[in-house]
Order: structure tokens, then C-alpha cells, then sequence
């Protein structure tokens, strides 16, 4: 798989000018429609977290933070940042993609090839799983966990064995979509983080084929940045209050955003 580190420089350099959603739009034909998002409010976000993985559940912000000897599963406060609760990962693994089921929390990590199963009230390590990729993003559309692991390919895996039931290859007018990264389930779709852009890929999970493009070039010029690694990543769904979050890695702040068609 994909060396996040190795390429990282890389890849900025050569998105850096990029207007990201137009062009992987026009280099697939350009048939596919690009949202814009309107910034509904501003929250506060703490600025150290490595944003990983994000959910929002029953009122609370779940994170889970990345980088060696500083990954952390959190409960955060959604107007204020603050963070009410933290567990931290074992120092030699990097965290990853974080999903809520059945009153579970599930994180990945990124080469461990293990994932971790808490308690979501109490963060109480339930059990652990593993998986033959790299993990990178995670997700649930309430049966299945939806895996992502930098390709193209969506992995979807029974939360109880944590065998992979299916897997979709995730493709634009007929060419591959990768570096697919965090993940959200919403309204019936996968929104996925497009590592290293200021893209989201929303997703057909019967097909695997991107049904639109979400650009955030905006939202993100917005925010101050001491790194190439500080890129949009985190995607939170209330599907009861029917709003939708994003931030990014080490960003000072959380988005609440609002696209067409999704009110």
C-alpha cells in the first residue's frame, strides 16, 4: 500500500496549484457534478489533534488522532473543542479511521494490521481484530464496517467476525479513484476524504461510483497551516440533527456545512 510519509511531500507539490475538484472532474470526462459547500458556523477544534477519524453520535464528537506516541481515541465538546474524554493507543502504532456501532467505537491503525473495539460510553477496550491492509478510513452503513485502505477499493466487513463481506472498487467515469481516506456514511452514500486534496468523493456503495465531488478549496483556505500534512481530513454525520462536519489534520477549527441537496 501507499507510505503516507514517502509521498506526502510529493503529492502536495504537484496539487498545490490544482483547482482538486475541477480536476479530477475534467480528468474523468468532467460529467460529474461538483458541490459547494455553505459554512453554516465556525467551531473551535484543538489544533495538536492529528484528525483521523471522526463521528458524531447522540450529541457527542468522537475523534480518533493519529502519529506515533500521540494517537488517541476522544469524546470532544462539540461548541467549545475541549476534549471531555481520552484513551491513548499503544506508542508503536499510528491511529486510524473510526466508525460507531451498537454502542461500539472501532479504530483502525494505519500498519498494525489491528483495529481496536471500545465501549463507547466508557472507552473500555472490548476486544481486537485485524485486517490484511493498511486501515485508513472507517465507516458503518449499519450492518457493515466500510474499510478504506489508500486504494481505490472499499472493503466491507462484518463488525462481529471481521471477515470482509464485499468489496466495491471506487472509480469516476470509468477511472480509479484512490487515496481514498476518512469516511462517512450519509444518507445512503460513502463521503471519503481524498487524501492530500481539498476533495470529498461521495460515493455510490451498491457501484463504488463517485456520483459527485464535494470542493472545500474554500473552507480550507480559510484555515492557517504550519504543514503539508495539514489536510483535510474528518467527516461527521448527525443524522438526527442533519448536519454535516468537517475539519482537518492539526486545523484549528471545525466546519458545519451544508450542500445542495442535503438539507
Amino acid at each position: 500500500m501507499i507510505n503516507k510519509s514517502v509521498l506526502c511531500a510529493a503529492l502536495c507539490l504537484l496539487l498545490a496549484c490544482a483547482d482538486r475538484p475541477a480536476t479530477l472532474a475534467q480528468g474523468t470526462g468532467g460529467t460529474i457534478p461538483v458541490l459547494k459547500p455553505e459554512v453554516v458556523r465556525r467551531l473551535p477544534h484543538d489544533r495538536a489533534a492529528f484528525t483521523q477519524g471522526l463521528v458524531f453520535e447522540d450529541g457527542a464528537l468522537y475523534e480518533g488522532t493519529g502519529l506515533y506516541g500521540a494517537s488517541e481515541l476522544r469524546r470532544v465538546k462539540l461548541d467549545t473543542g475541549a476534549v471531555e474524554r481520552r484513551r491513548a493507543l499503544p506508542q508503536d502504532v499510528f491511529g486510524e479511521g473510526l466508525a460507531s456501532l451498537g454502542g461500539r467505537l472501532y479504530q483502525l491503525t494505519w500498519k498494525n494490521k489491528v483495529g481496536y473495539v471500545y465501549d463507547r460510553a466508557t472507552f473500555e477496550l472490548q476486544r481486537q481484530f485485524t485486517y490484511d491492509t493498511e486501515g485508513w478510513g472507517l465507516t458503518t452503513d449499519g450492518r457493515d464496517l466500510i474499510l478504506s485502505d489508500g486504494s481505490n477499493v472499499l472493503r466491507f466487513i462484518d463488525p462481529t467476525t471481521f471477515r470482509e463481506v464485499r468489496r466495491v472498487s471506487v472509480t469516476a467515469n470509468g477511472q480509479a479513484v484512490r487515496n481514498l481516506n476518512e469516511l462517512e456514511f450519509v444518507e445512503g452514500a460513502v463521503y471519503a476524504n481524498v487524501w492530500l486534496t481539498d476533495t470529498i468523493a461521495r460515493i455510490d456503495p451498491a457501484t463504488g461510483r463517485v456520483t459527485a465531488w464535494v470542493d472545500l478549496t474554500d473552507v480550507s483556505r480559510t484555515v492557517p497551516k504550519s504543514s503539508t500534512d495539514d489536510v483535510l481530513n474528518g467527516i461527521a454525520w448527525d443524522a438526527k440533527g442533519r448536519r454535516l462536519f468537517v475539519t482537518g489534520k492539526r486545523w484549528p477549527a471545525l466546519f458545519e456545512i451544508r450542500l445542495p441537496g442535503l438539507r
